[in-house]
């Protein structure tokens, strides 16, 4: 494996702004994540693979040819970035030979990524980690994920030697607004199993997650001058208020954990006329979802009545639903990833997500995907880092999964 070439690729990517925006309507929802899609095109037709091209959708796809007969892996990240921090003007600062200790950032000094904070911080002593400079994020989540699938595809493609079959490289937009599959053509992967690259640290293989619903909350009220509003007024911004502070507080992400689930109000936005409330709807168990549901209904009904002359709808989106309902379905997709990290004298840990990722929305669609480690840490956060000996490690990784699946003749 090319660790500086690594390096360099990640360093590339992560200063290219592909920042989700969840208030555009464009496909991809901005103009960066077509930016690094072409970038990447270039850089697998440069390495030699023939097929590598992006589509009007912005998604890029490859294949790198398999030497054997053997089922099609596919290998999947996303070149989007969280919009919960700044992703334009990323200055990277690569640190080697870390001495394990907090990290002042070099933009602003108040920023300071801490073992306290951070456990993982102290066991990347000794090796190679990139940070932010506090300003921005970094982008690990997940250009980590790309740069190690390009170095493990120029790995595959150097070494003609080692077996494998066809290997089908994958890399979806927008997934930290939740649309990173909304575009993607299972029949075209044509694939067996899929890993997705887009989790923590290293020697994780997360095989379940959370399933998802959005709950938008529409209060409608009547607005009139309040000089004049006595018994003609109905303020929609009380009425939602009310709707909130009717919730369970011990059903929300402050105070569960583990394979709890929640309700998380997390936006409100409007006036005395209408205002408009999202929540998440969070649990392991999908059917655990209706249950939610009907909560919030019999919220809107409590809330209609408290606040006379108030009306609150309820509207239900589904999300992506949890992946482990589906990778039962393909049990060698876990096991073959255990079975890599065995070969390379680890031992991974099989993890749960209370989150989700493309390999939530694959699975459900029929390609089981298992997520694994990309060396990502402090996520969505500008103390955001990566370890670049864990992204060569989960380079490892998937080699020993080709090789492994190059035997499932």
């Amino acid at each position: 494996m090319n660790k500086e070439r690594l390096l360099e690729r990640f360093l590339q990517y992560v200063k290219i702004d592909s920042t989700a925006d969840d208030q555009s309507q464009s496909v991809p929802s901005t103009p960066g994540q077509l930016e690094i899609g072409r970038l990447l095109v270039e850089q697998m037709l440069a390495m030699g693979i023939s097929d590598a091209a992006q589509d009007e959708f912005g998604i890029v796809m490859g294949t790198v040819l398999g030497n054997c007969e053997a089922p099609v892996v596919a290998f999947n990240s996303h070149v989007d970035t969280s919009p919960d921090a700044a992703g334009k003007d990323v200055k990277p600062n690569v640190i080697r030979n870390f001495d394990g200790k907090d990290v002042v950032l070099s933009g602003d000094s108040s920023k300071v990524i801490t073992a306290a904070a951070c456990a993982e911080l102290a066991s990347a002593e000794g090796k190679t980690i990139i940070t932010t400079d506090g300003t921005t994020l970094l982008g690990g989540d997940d250009k980590a994920g790309v740069a190690i699938i390009m170095e493990l595809a120029n790995h595959l493609l150097e070494t003609p030697d080692l077996k494998h079959g066809p290997v089908r490289i994958v890399f979806t937009c927008d997934e930290e607004i939740g649309r990173g599959v909304d575009h993607v053509d299972i029949s075209k992967l044509d694939a067996t199993v899929c890993y997705n690259f887009d989790s923590g640290g290293r020697n994780l293989i997360d095989t379940e997650t959370f399933s998802a619903d959005l709950g938008l909350i529409t209060c409608t009220g009547i607005n009139i001058h309040p000089s004049i509003g006595k018994d003609r007024m109905v303020n929609a911004v009380r009425a939602v208020g009310h709707f909130v502070e009717s919730l369970p507080k011990d059903v929300s992400p402050e105070r569960t954990d583990k394979r709890e689930g929640f309700l998380h109000p997390y936006s409100i936005v409007g006036d005395v006329s209408s205002a408009t409330l999202k929540i998440l709807l969070r649990d392991f168990d999908s059917e655990k979802l209706r249950e939610y549901e009907q909560l919030l209904r019999e919220t809107a009904q409590q809330t209609e009545s408290a606040v006379p002359g108030a009306k609150v709808d309820v509207e239900i989106r589904k999300q992506y639903r949890n992946m482990g309902d589906g990778l039962v379905a393909e049990p060698r997709a876990t096991a073959i990833a255990q079975q890599a990290h065995q070969q390379l004298g680890r031992e991974a840990e099989l993890t749960i997500v209370r989150g989700g990722t493309d390999g939530s929305r694959l699975t459900e669609l029929g390609l089981p995907t298992p997520n694994l480690s990309s060396g990502q840490h402090n996520i969505h956060s500008v103390l955001e880092w990566a370890c670049l000996d864990e992204m060569v490690e989960a380079c490892e990784v998937g080699v020993e999964i080709v090789k492994l699946w190059g035997k499932e003749e």
